[in-house]
């Protein structure tokens, strides 16, 4: 891989990471801040702290609209294709990734602000939300940004599409300025959708996507999000991190912070794994064990990408077998079905990362909807560039663990949540 935009010699954001400490060769700390919901905006330049909602998947919401299988026979569906990189002002990345994403959290832009929920997805780059010109039937039940409403709009004469396995996202481009509870941002690059594929952004509680993944990954060079919080001295350090609840809902299903770290919120150690290729939030595993056998699917090298815009575990296809005769699985329509009163009895996962070993409890790892039980997996076909074998911690895997995203030292850390 050539050099990225966040390399140190040649990166704007870099260069802005490193004013706050890049290099750093100390264990990350950070200052003990005391919250409580009523004061978490006070304290925003310190440490952000953005809510995230847990809501219905698109998956459930098409299936319950009887529109999903007829959805998937009419696409090539592999997660990893959305880690693909393509050539020029066009992506293509199959949309059925966020078929599983369900936590979101709120944002502005414009002034006066109009606010839209967004997926906070670590596995993209760009920031978009529906324009009011969007005639598509997937924004008339979303939020759409007014440009005349805001006085601080500055429009741009380029446009980028964003092609996906069931039809092309087209954004026209503009400036505005962003809000993130007390975090702004003047002037900050973002797309507005003219055209929406109706399957199966109709269906998403999201409005739009803010992507949190390198800035080189970002469609036709735009400026990032978390670029222009670094250039514009938003954030406290140039860290952000995920915290996922074990029971979310609706108003409570998670935090995003931005600037930092929470210590409340996990326990015990922080394991750092390097990141491997900086395009994605992608790091080196190790090895990967069922129960106490310890595989050796990893001895020639595995990688691993952690997306918070994918909610299941993906595991290669030549792994897949394996995994489900050791939990007893069996394939069907709705996914790798265990029999529920089975679940406490099935073994553990443990993926081996930074030197740690970083368990999944079947209670974990398993689904339970409505007493029908499923494996939280997913099967991909496509290995990493390098050739070696792509996994994707999912959300399933980072509702165990507190993640940290530290930009200044290519990092990411993971330690256990509470």
């Amino acid at each position: 891989m050539e050099s990225s935009s966040w390399d140190m010699e040649s990166s704007s954001w870099d260069r802005r990471a490193a004013g706050h400490g890049a290099q750093r060769t100390e264990p990350l700390k950070m200052p003990n801040y005391s919250y409580s919901p009523l004061c978490a905006v006070v304290f925003c330049l310190s440490l952000c702290r953005i809510s995230l909602k847990k809501g219905l998947s698109i998956r459930d919401k098409m299936r319950t609209a009887g529109v999903l299988d007829d959805f998937l026979k009419h696409i090539k569906y592999d997660p990893v294709k959305k880690y693909q990189p393509s050539q020029g002002s066009v992506v293509r990345q199959p949309i059925t990734n966020h078929l599983d994403s369900s936590y979101f959290g709120e944002i502005s832009i414009g002034e006066p602000p109009q606010k839209f929920l967004v997926l906070f997805d670590t596995g993209s780059s760009n920031l978009w939300v529906p324009s009011m010109d969007c005639k598509s039937p997937a924004c008339f039940n979303h939020a759409k940004f007014q440009p005349n409403d805001s006085v601080t709009f500055s429009p741009s004469d380029r446009s980028h599409t964003v092609s996906y396995g069931s039809g092309s996202v087209t954004i026209a481009l503009g400036y505005d300025t962003l809000r993130i509870q007390s975090i702004t941002v003047t002037n900050q690059e973002f797309g507005l959708s003219q055209d929406e594929p109706t399957q199966p952004f109709y269906f998403a509680d999201f409005d739009g996507i803010l992507g949190m993944a390198y800035p080189s990954l970002a469609v036709g060079g735009m400026a990032t999000a978390l670029e222009g919080m670094l250039e514009q001295d938003q954030l406290a350090e140039p860290i952000f991190s995920f915290y996922f609840s074990r029971q979310p809902t609706y108003e409570y299903g998670g935090e995003l912070i931005l600037g930092g770290i929470d210590p409340r919120l996990f326990q015990g150690d922080i394991t750092w794994a390097p990141v491997a290729q900086k395009l994605y939030w992608q790091v080196a595993l190790e090895e990967f064990a069922i129960g106490q056998s310890v595989t050796s699917w990893c001895s020639q090298g595995c990688q691993a990408i952690v997306d918070t815009g994918t909610f299941l575990l993906t595991v290669p296809q030549e792994y897949i077998e394996s995994i489900l005769q050791a939990v007893g699985a069996q394939e069907t329509s709705y996914g790798f079905a265990v029999d529920c009163n089975d679940t406490q009895s099935l073994p553990p996962i443990t993926f081996g990362i930074g030197g740690a070993q970083l368990p999944l409890s079947p209670s974990t790892y398993v689904l339970n909807s409505n007493g029908y039980c499923t494996l939280g997996i997913e099967v991909t076909y496509l290995p990493s560039e390098d050739g070696q074998p792509l996994w994707i911690l999912g959300d399933v895997f980072l509702k165990e663990y507190y993640t940290i995203f530290d930009m200044a030292n290519n990092r990411v850390g993971f330690a256990l949540s509470v």
